[in-house]
C-alpha cells in the first residue's frame, strides 16, 4: 500500500454543478426519500417518524445545492441511507447517514444537532466531518488529523465506518459526473483506503464493489478491455457452467442433501490483478468462476465438500479449512478447487446461511443478526479487537501521521494462523514476528520479553512465524523493549507500544539529566538547589514557564536535557526571580563554583557510568572510554553527547558553539563495557583475521563489528574493528597483546581526522 495519507474529502463534496429545474429538483427528491421508506419496514413508527424529521432538516439544509449530475445534492445523503438499510442499520445510524454533510457543506453546528436529534445522532455526524476549521501546517498534517478522528470514531462507534463506506460506495457510482481530473486521485484513496478497511471490518460485497468501480476510474481504458474478454469468455462457457451447476443439483439430490447454489464469478479487478502480479495472461487465469453451496449446519459443510469430491477430483493444494480457523475479519467457510469438465478450474465455498451473511456484511451483520436475534453475540467480536487496537494505538501515539502509520500496516488482508502454548489460536498479520505475537497476547509479556520457542526451539526474536507455528514467549521480570525491534516488527500495536515505552524512558532520563544540569547551573548563580515544586513557589515557577515557553515543569527539565534549552540562561533567570521574592545568592558557594570549575574534581559535575540510555549518547568518531578526559555537548533535541577531550570533533563544536558544553566525568566504578574503534595493519596471508579475533579474545575484549577493505592484492591491509573494553588501562592491554601478534604490523586506537 502507499504511503500517502488519504484526503478524506466526499468526492461530491465542495463544488457544486449549477442549477436545474426546480420541478425535476422537486419530483427527484420525493422519489429518492420514497425509495428509502420502502426499506424501513424494520424500524418501528417512532423510530421511521424520526428518520422523517431528520430527511426534512437535511432537505432544508441543502436547499439550492445541487450536484455534478444536476440532480438536488440532498439525493446522496439519502442514498447514502439506503445502503445503510441493506445492513439494517438502527434510526440514530439513519439519521446520521441523512445529515452526515450538514455541518461540513451547511454551516449547522454540531451544538444544533444534539438539540434537534440528540448527542449520540450527533457523535456520529461530527465523527463523519472533516477538521478543515482547524489550522494545520501542511495539507498532510490535516488529511492525517482527520483520518485519525474518523477511525477513533468508528472504533468507539463502528456505526461511523458504516456510514463513511456508504458514503465513499455512492460517491464512487457517480464519479463519471466528477471531472475526470479528479478520477485518478479519489480511486487511488478508495483502493488504498476504503477497500481495505472494508475487507478488514469482512464487508466483502463492498469492498468488491469499490475495488471494481476504483478500477473502472483509475484504469478505463484496461478495465473496458477486460470487460469485453470476460462478456466474451461468459459466453463462450455458459453452457459449460450450466452443465456444472446442473451436475452438482444432481449430486446432492442424489446425497439427500438441501442447499442453495449461487453462482459466483471474480471481480474484473482481482482478475487483473491476478493477471498482473502472476504475469498471467487472461487465457491462463483459470478459476474466474465458482459457485456457494449454502447448507443449513456446520457439519453438513463437510458433507458438501465430501459429495462434490466424488463427482470432480479436487486440485492438489486449493483445499481451505477457514471455518475451523476463522480469517481475521470473521469470514469463515470451506473452500476448495476442482477440474470439472473439459478441465475447466471450478471453486467452490461451502458454508451455513449465517456464515453467508458474516461474508457478505462483515461487522454490519451486527445488525442484522439483531434483527433476527437481539440476544446473539456472534456479530459482537466481528473486527471488534482491530478496533480496539485502534484505541490502543491512540494510547501511545498522539502524533496523527505517526498513527496513521502504525494503522496502515494493520489493513493487509493476508494473515497467519499461530498456536499459545494452549492452544489458543492467535491471528496476526503476514511476516509478524515473535516480538508482534508477544504484544498481540498483553502489552506486558511484550514489553517483558527476552527469547522465544517455535514448536519447542528457540528461535531469534526477529523470527517470522508460520501457519500452525505454536510459539512460547519467555519472559524476565527487569527486561525492557529493545529499539532494534522495530526494525522488524510488523503490527501496528507493537510498533506503538514499543515506541510509546522508548519515548518514555527517554523523556524520564532527559528530565532527570535536565534536573542536574539546570541545578548545577544554578549553584553557578549561588543557590545550592532548585525551588521545590510546592504552591509557594508557584508563582516563580509559572513566570520562568512564560519566559521558556514550556507546558509545565517537567517539560522545561526535558528540554533542558534535550539540549533545546541552555541551563546557564534559565538558571539566571530563574535567580533572577527568586532574588525578586527575596531570595539571596550565597557568595561563597557561587565563588566556588564559578572559579574552581577547572580543578581536577570539578564541583556539581555530571558524572556517567554507563547506566544512561536514551539521553546520553557516546560520540561514534571518537567513542571516550573510562579513564580518559572527556567533554559533554548538549545537541539540540539530541541530548547529551560526551566526546573525547581532544576529539577533532568536539573542537570545531568548541569554536562554535561554546555555551552548549558543560562538565562531565567518568564515576569511580562504570556498570558496563564500551565500545571504542582500533585500526590493525597486518601482512596479508591465510589464517591472519583468525589470529587477530583470538589475540582480541584472550585480551577479554568483545568484537562489536568489524570491516575490511578489499586489499588481497596488496602486502598489507588494514583491519577496523570496533570492540568493547572495560576502560583506557584495558584498552593498553588489548593494544599490547594485538602488537605481539604474529603477522600484525601495526595497532593504534582509531581516532576522527580533524
Amino acid at each position: 500500500m502507499s504511503a500517502v495519507i488519504p484526503p478524506l474529502s466526499s468526492p461530491a463534496a465542495g463544488s457544486r454543478a449549477p442549477s436545474a429545474s426546480p420541478a425535476a429538483a422537486a419530483n427527484a427528491a420525493a422519489a429518492s426519500f420514497a425509495a428509502l421508506t420502502d426499506r424501513l419496514g424494520y424500524l418501528d413508527a417512532a423510530d421511521i417518524e424520526q428518520v422523517r424529521r431528520a430527511y426534512r432538516f437535511a432537505d432544508e439544509a441543502h436547499l439550492g445545492q445541487l450536484r455534478h449530475s444536476g440532480e438536488p445534492y440532498i439525493t446522496h445523503p439519502i442514498a447514502v441511507a439506503v445502503q445503510c438499510t441493506e445492513w439494517k442499520l438502527d434510526a440514530q445510524a439513519l439519521m446520521a447517514a441523512l445529515l452526515h454533510d450538514a455541518i461540513e457543506d451547511c454551516g449547522v453546528t454540531k451544538a444544533e444537532l444534539i438539540e434537534r436529534f440528540g448527542a449520540p445522532v450527533a457523535e456520529l455526524v461530527d465523527g463523519l466531518t472533516k477538521l478543515d476549521k482547524l489550522q494545520f501546517n501542511t495539507r498532510e498534517e490535516s488529511q492525517a488529523e482527520s483520518f485519525r478522528k474518523m477511525l477513533l470514531a468508528m472504533a468507539r462507534d463502528v456505526r461511523v465506518i458504516l456510514i463513511k463506506l456508504a458514503d465513499r460506495t455512492h460517491n464512487m457510482r457517480t464519479l463519471s459526473d466528477m471531472p475526470r481530473s479528479k478520477w485518478a486521485r479519489i480511486s487511488a484513496e478508495t483502493l488504498e483506503i476504503y477497500a481495505p478497511i472494508a475487507h478488514r471490518l469482512g464487508l466483502n460485497q463492498i469492498y468488491r464493489e469499490l475495488q471494481d468501480l476504483s478500477f473502472r476510474h483509475l484504469r478505463p481504458w484496461r478495465y473496458g478491455v477486460l470487460a469485453k474478454a470476460v462478456e466474451r469468455a461468459r459466453n463462450r462457457r455458459r453452457d459449460l457452467i450450466q452443465k456444472v451447476q446442473r451436475e452438482v443439483e444432481a449430486a446432492f439430490a442424489a446425497a439427500g442433501m438441501k442447499v442453495r447454489i449461487a453462482g459466483r464469478e471474480k471481480t474484473l479487478y482481482s482478475i487483473y490483478r491476478k493477471m498482473d502480479e502472476k504475469h498471467l495472461s487472461f487465457a491462463q487465469v483459470t478459476d474466474m468462476y465458482g459457485f456457494r453451496v449454502i447448507v443449513p449446519q456446520v457439519v453438513e459443510c463437510y458433507t458438501a465438500l465430501g459429495v462434490l469430491h466424488q463427482l470432480y477430483k479436487p486440485v492438489p493444494g486449493r483445499f481451505k479449512d477457514h471455518i475451523a480457523i476463522a480469517k481475521l475479519n470473521g469470514y469463515q467457510s470451506l473452500h476448495t478447487t476442482l477440474v470439472g469438465p473439459a478441465g475447466v478450474n471450478v471453486e467452490f465455498q461451502m458454508r451455513t446461511e449465517a456464515m453467508h451473511v458474516v461474508a457478505e456484511s462483515g461487522v454490519a451483520a451486527h445488525w442484522l443478526y439483531k434483527a433476527d436475534d437481539p440476544h446473539s453475540a456472534n456479530a459482537d467480536r466481528l473486527g471488534a479487537k482491530w478496533l480496539q487496537s485502534l484505541l490502543d494505538i491512540q494510547n501511545e501515539t498522539r502524533d496523527a501521521a505517526e498513527f496513521w502509520d502504525h494503522v496502515k500496516v494493520d489493513l493487509f488482508p493476508d494473515a497467519v494462523y499461530v498456536f499459545t502454548p494452549k492452544s489458543q489460536i492467535m491471528a496476526l498479520p503476514r511476516g509478524a514476528t515473535v516480538v508482534d505475537f508477544a504484544y498481540a497476547i498483553h502489552s506486558n509479556i511484550g514489553d517483558r520479553t527476552v527469547a522465544a520457542k517455535i514448536n519447542g526451539e528457540q528461535v531469534p526474536l526477529r523470527t517470522e512465524l508460520r501457519n500452525g507455528d505454536v510459539v512460547e514467549v519467555i519472559t524476565a521480570p527487569v527486561s525492557t523493549p529493545n529499539p532494534a525491534w522495530l526494525g522488524f516488527v510488523r503490527t501496528g500495536r507493537a510498533r506503538s507500544k514499543i515506541r510509546h515505552h522508548l519515548k518514555t524512558l527517554a523523556q524520564t532520563e532527559s528530565q532527570e539529566l535536565g534536573e542536574k544540569l539546570l541545578t548545577q547551573a544554578l549553584r553557578a548563580e549561588g543557590m545550592e538547589k532548585l525551588p521545590d515544586d510546592e504552591p509557594a513557589y508557584q508563582p516563580i515557577w509559572d513566570k520562568l514557564l512564560r519566559f521558556t515557553g514550556s507546558k509545565s515543569r517537567a517539560e522545561l527539565l526535558t528540554d533542558i536535557g534535550l539540549g533545546k534549552r541552555i541551563a546557564s540562561i534559565v538558571a539566571k533567570r530563574l535567580m533572577t526571580l527568586l532574588s525578586e521574592s527575596g531570595e539571596k545568592p550565597d557568595a561563597l558557594l557561587m565563588t566556588r563554583e564559578r572559579y574552581m570549575a577547572h580543578e581536577t574534581v570539578s564541583q556539581g559535575a555530571v558524572t556517567l557510568d554507563g547506566s544512561e540510555n536514551a539521553s546520553v549518547k557516546y560520540a561514534s568518531c571518537c567513542r571516550p572510554v573510562p579513564g580518559e578526559a572527556i567533554v559533554g555537548y548538549l545537541g539540540r533535541g539530541e541530548g547529551l553527547v560526551v566526546h573525547a577531550d581532544g576529539c577533532a570533533v568536539a573542537r570545531k563544536l568548541q569554536n562554535k558553539d561554546s555555551e552548549r558544553f558543560i562538565t562531565v566525568e567518568w564515576a569511580d566504578e562504570p556498570v558496563r563495557p564500551f565500545e571504542t574503534g582500533v585500526v590493525i595493519t597486518v601482512a596479508n596471508g591465510k589464517g591472519v583475521l583468525a589470529r587477530v579475533a583470538a589475540a582480541l579474545a584472550s585480551a577479554e575484549a568483545d568484537i562489536v563489528h568489524v570491516d575490511m577493505n578489499d586489499e588481497s592484492n596488496q602486502d598489507a591491509a588494514d583491519l577496523r574493528f570496533v570492540i568493547a573494553v572495560r576502560d583506557r588501562i584495558h584498552l593498553d592491554q588489548v593494544l599490547r597483546n594485538l602488537r605481539r601478534t604474529p603477522s600484525v604490523l601495526r595497532a593504534a586506537r582509531a581516532l576522527p581526522t580533524g
